[in-house]
């Protein structure tokens, strides 16, 4: 995990907010840890010709 972090607030419909809990739960994953990989995901695919710096590119 990244050594600092900063708090992102969203607000989602309740039932979508359970039902994606539960999900993680089952697979035994918090749902940060979900979102920081969707964030990853959805930069690398959409950073153009922007150059990623050498701390995102490695895994996590």
């Amino acid at each position: 995990m990244e050594s600092k972090t900063a708090r992102l607030t969203i607000l989602v419909d309740p039932r979508k907010k359970k039902l994606f809990e539960e999900i993680c739960a089952e697979h035994d994953i918090t749902p940060s840890q979900v979102v920081r990989k969707l964030m990853r995901q959805y930069i690398f695919e959409n950073a153009g010709e922007r150059k990623l710096p050498d701390w995102l590119k490695a895994p996590k």
